[in-house]
């Protein structure tokens, strides 16, 4: 039998978690509103328990061993379930109540997640939207319940919800930018222009641009005085004529109908299936769950489908 776990030691388990996700005592501290010297003292009474060390400190940073980084894992689902059985035995049976782990792309969670948080905090005060920003989820991670990426990168044995329209991408710039620099007419004439350049991916690669039209397909590696993995500054240097921005059209629009942009080489944009919410097949979605999927489903355009696959 396994033996139960006595209050200290309780404590030492959320202490350890706390300082594991933060990966900083001082940070941590601020978090549970204690001394950054008692959780120490209750991170090292762990591992002197255990009998292995669980973190790697220096001066400077905090990072997992190998058994932290297994020990986080299971407790990490684990003490969500604690959280919500406890919450819950003041809740009414049939109200979604529970921790909901959602994991997409910053644009994604733009478009999609940050319009819901004001319905989902009204309607489920009991569900509790946990969102990490990852650019490429993929298969979901151990510990996530839901995640939104686009269509033709959903796992085929995924059940995947689309929640947007296709995309078509765009390549704008302001009015003070093209006073300056002659509209492009081909995609080979963006070796003339300032472009703003993405960097995407684990690696922070290059985004390289691509084109269609009438059976052509043109790929480009662009060039400007501004490279960056942040898409509100990309846009807002395209809004001060620094050079043309690449991105999604629904993006754009509302700044194009405002004139604040104007948009090039329409005829030659790609468009690409849209974001989907996806979630593992088989097993029933608990009420927290389905209460999002259900709220971000709402949110989005109604001309959309059902599941797309599963």
């Amino acid at each position: 039998m396994h033996r139960r776990l006595k209050p200290g030691e309780y404590a030492e388990v959320r202490a350890f978690v706390a300082v594991a996700e933060a990966r900083s005592f001082r940070r941590a501290a601020l978090d549970l509103g204690l001394t950054a010297s008692t959780l120490s003292h209750a991170v090292r009474a762990l591992e002197d328990r255990l009998g292995q060390r669980l973190l790697n400190r220096t001066t400077r940073s905090v990072t997992l061993t190998e058994a932290g980084a297994r020990l986080l894992q299971d407790l990490t689902t684990a003490l969500a379930l604690l959280d919500s059985a406890v919450a819950a035995a003041g809740t009414p049976d049939d109200v979604p109540i529970g921790t909901v782990r959602l994991a997409g792309p910053r644009l994604a969670i733009q478009m999609l997640v940050a319009p819901a948080i004001e319905r989902l905090a009204r309607d489920y005060p009991h569900v509790t939207l946990d969102v990490r920003t990852i650019e490429r989820p993929g298969d979901l991670i151990e510990g996530f319940d839901l995640g939104i990426q686009l269509g033709d990168e959903v796992a085929q044995d995924m059940v995947a919800v689309a929640v947007t329209k296709p995309f078509t991408t765009a390549v704008v710039g302001s009015p003070d930018y093209f006073a300056a620099h002659p509209l492009p007419a081909h995609p080979a004439d963006l070796a003339r222009h300032q472009c703003i350049g993405c960097r995407s991916g684990p690696g922070g690669s290059l985004f390289r641009w691509s084109f269609e039209h009438a059976g052509e397909t043109v790929t480009l590696d662009v060039n400007g005085t501004l490279v960056t993995d942040d898409s509100d500054l990309m846009l807002r240097a395209a809004l001060c004529g620094i050079g043309l921005w690449h991105g999604v059209d629904l993006i754009a629009q509302p700044l194009i109908d405002e004139g604040r942009l104007l948009r090039v080489l329409t005829e030659w944009s790609p468009t690409y299936p849209g974001f989907h919410l996806y979630y593992a097949a088989g097993a029933p979605l608990s009420p927290a769950v389905r209460a999002v999927v259900d709220a971000l489903k709402s949110g989005s355009s109604p001309n959309q489908g059902g599941e797309a696959h599963g």
